[in-house]
């Protein structure tokens, strides 16, 4: 591995070429008319300018080769231009007024293209959006992209899902370096905070071609926040308050950019105490999370490189019971003491017309847990300060070490092909400290090979690609474990009518058995059950068909999306009717499974009233086993109507205001050992807007959730056995201020 990279490092370095300057002008479409302060943005080398008050920009030191630059402006639709340096240097942008959102690039797929460009569909949202909806930390907002849902324990802990599949099968990408923090557990949550990350896209459906094993129901990819426009500097402080848990989140950033050099940091302070439902307080699902970001950039003579670190260290209370009724902070027994980092740096060497993509990265995740049986009730306030200062001895104690890389090669574009070559792998160690052992000591090795191909045509794009793994687990006991699978994908994009697009996607995606499934054998913490791992389960392996038909106009948009997903070998628990020390056996069975549903979409924006956005979704999955008993943890159907207005004043800048009604269906189609949940409406609202403060931006947003303050259990609540609810009323203020 070192030689190859030696090799193409050595490459590149004999084939660099010179810095260039780019410039142009941007007008809008219909009056000619300068537009200023609109932001231009090259994709691969994640640098940009503004245009000044005559519409004028300039970027320097570009390096030779085909680049995808951006431009976008809200009110206008967002362009994405090829350019090939040094060819053409000079650029006349005419923007067209549209009363549609602006677009994003794509970064979690390979060609980096606008979604209207994209023959993948992935969902795209930001995070700025999603705190203004309410929500109140990452695994709350991501509920509010179409087609994906949370696992939760409490209000602290919560897991992706996508289209009914979550655990081990999604993939969460983070800096540009997959996320492993022993996310197999029920009750191991993402450890990751939402404070300096810029958007999140969504991958629904087999992602392994792209990313290897795990990604076989589909990825969570996290942008990071991005670095300051080149000889500008930037600071911002702001926070958030929670009327529910009576909790907070603080967060002060900065970050500065010259010519060659970039940095940016990022930290925040976060705390909650026990969530309230209409009749109770929830207990011990307090928890505090303090996180660092930071990041440093260099650019020069064909080579662009970036240093990123995050450090995130939560204490989370574990609910059993409604117990203690107070708005404490300090997490009771049990709780989790978790301590996350990622380091990773992410390279690009410019060649002529191709290029050379580096991405490394190791993350230490160091997860203690701490059980109840130390103190007893009337020692709780002893016990509190014990927790503080973490004189307990840690039941569960594992460390997870693990270092992973990604090469891809961007060969010159041939006619109409793009095409990339890429090598990925990991290594990953797991030791155990504590008097408990969930999962062996163990090491897991991984190797992928892939390419893909881009093929543009007049009206349609098409994309292949093809892929090989192993996976290779040595487990300390002396079980040796290999696994291997061959994987592909087909799609095409094309307009089968004016302002009607059509996708349709075929995939193959797989997943190796984790070490839970393979070597458990004790009682799981939180679960109440004696589990039993299988040594002998193989590679569930899946294959799914998607289909999605988009109609965009001036003031309307549809989409419908449907998928169908068969699943080989879905690895599932199942009870054996023994009991070990008073709790229930259970072990790990396969058999074949398949999923299907989809979501439908409406977005008006009539003509005049271009400010008035009304919107409504539906979303539904169904998943059954082959002999048709369904699947655990499979959201319920839901329908959201949201009504939108934005709106400007000489004192008001990007001012709205929205309420939205989320209906969730009853879910009667539940696995055997599941109960059927009822059904539940769920009412919000918000406005915001930002002004000028002091000759600075402030931000201000307001927003309520369950405002009818409903008691209600999600049907993926991992407390709805105890029958507690989910969080009622929550009133949430918001300020943000630039320097």
């Amino acid at each position: 591995m070192r030689l190859f990279l030696n090799a193409l490092l050595l490459l590149a370095i004999t084939n660099l070429y010179s810095q260039n300057s780019i410039k142009g002008s941007v007008t809008d479409a219909n009056t000619n008319q300068s537009l200023a302060f609109v932001n231009i943005y090259i994709t691969d080398l994640e640098k940009g300018t503004t245009s000044n008050e005559n519409g004028l920009f300039q970027i320097d030191n570009i390096p030779s080769g085909k680049h995808t630059m951006q431009v976008s402006i809200i009110g206008y639709e967002t362009q994405s231009i090829n350019i090939i340096v040094p060819n053409s240097n000079d650029y006349s942008i005419r923007l067209t007024p549209s009363a549609i959102e602006m677009e994003d690039i794509i970064i979690s797929t390979p060609f980096h293209k606008l979604q209207s460009e994209n023959v993948m569909k992935v969902e795209q949202e930001s995070v700025k959006n999603l705190r203004a909806s309410g929500a109140v930390n990452l695994a709350d907002g991501i509920t509010n992209i179409a087609g994906v849902e949370s696992v939760t324990t409490g209000l602290s802990i919560g897991k992706p899902v996508i289209r009914g599949l979550s655990s081990n099968r999604v993939l969460v990408y983070t800096q540009g370096v997959r996320l492993e923090n022993q996310q197999f557990g029920a009750e191991h949550g993402l450890g990751i905070s939402d404070n300096g990350i810029e958007s999140i896209e969504v991958i629904k459906g087999p992602a392994s071609l792209l990313y290897g094993s795990d990604a076989l129901g589909g990825v969570l990819y996290l942008n990071p926040e991005r670095f300051a426009s080149a000889n500008t500097s930037a600071g911002d402080f702001g926070g958030n308050y929670f009327s529910n848990t009576k909790g907070y989140n603080t967060n002060a950033g900065y970050k500065s950019s010259e010519d060659h050099f970039k940095f940016l940091f990022r930290g925040s302070l976060t705390e909650h105490s026990d969530y309230k439902t209409k009749d109770y307080r929830v207990t011990n699902t307090r928890f505090r999370e303090q996180d660092f970001k930071a990041g440093i950039g260099y650019q020069d003579h064909g080579f662009k490189t970036e240093f990123r670190y995050n450090v995130n260290h939560s204490k989370l209370g574990i609910p059993e019971d409604i117990g203690e009724q107070s708005t404490l902070r300090t997490p009771l027994l049990p709780f989790q003491d978790i301590t996350n980092h990622v380091f990773s740096s992410k390279s690009t060497i410019y060649l002529k017309n191709s290029r050379l993509d580096i991405n490394l990265g190791y993350l230490y995740n160091d997860r203690k847990e701490f059980e109840d049986h130390h103190h007893h009730e009337d020692e709780e306030e002893h016990a509190e300060e014990e927790h503080e200062n973490e004189v307990l001895e840690a039941a569960l104690h594992m460390k997870l070490k693990t270092a992973n890389y990604d090469v891809k090669y961007h060969l010159p574009t041939l006619g109409k092909f793009e095409t990339i070559l890429g090598i990925q792998g990991m290594n990953q160690i797991n030791t155990n400290y504590g008097e408990e052992e969930l999962i062996p000591n163990a090491t897991t090795n991984d190797f992928g090979i892939l390419g893909v191909s881009h093929i543009h045509f007049e009206k349609s794009d098409l994309q292949l690609g093809v892929r090989y793994d192993n996976r290779h687990i040595n487990i300390q006991s002396g079980i040796q474990k290999n696994f291997n699978s061959f994987n592909g994908a087909a799609g095409i994009k094309t307009n089968i009518a004016k302002n009607i697009t059509a996708r349709i996607n075929l995939s193959t995606g797989f997943r190796a058995p984790n070490l839970a499934e393979l070597t458990s054998d004790g009682t799981h913490e939180g679960t109440n059950r004696y589990e039993i791992g299988n040594i002998d389960l193989k590679n569930e392996q899946n294959f799914q068909s998607d289909v999605n038909l988009e109609f965009k106009n001036d003031h309307v948009e549809f989409f419908v999306n449907g998928f169908y997903n068969k699943v080989n070998n879905y690895i599932f628990l199942s009870p054996d009717g023994t009991f070990i020390d008073g709790d229930p056996v259970f072990v790990y069975l396969q058999d074949d499974a398949r999923l299907y549903g989809g979501e439908i979409g409406l977005h008006i924006h009539p003509h005049p009233l271009d400010w008035l956005h009304i919107e409504s979704s539906f979303e539904t999955v169904t998943g059954k086993q082959k002999n048709d008993t369904y699947l655990p943890l499979i959201p319920a159907n839901s329908i959201s109507n949201i009504l939108r207005v934005e709106f400007e004043k000489p004192w008001l800048k990007k001012g709205y205001a929205f309420i939205k009604l989320k209906t969730t269906f009853a879910q009667n189609n539940v696995d055997v050992f599941e109960t059927t949940s009822d059904g539940f409406n769920l009412l919000s609202a918000g406005l915001g807007g930002t002004f000028s403060l002091f000759k600075n931006e402030a931000t201000i947003t307001l927003s309520g959730t369950n405002l009818t303050n409903v008691n209600y259990i999600n049907h993926l609540s991992r407390l709805k056995p105890d029958g507690i609810f989910n969080m009622g009323r929550n009133i949430n203020i918001g300020i943000s201020y630039q320097l």
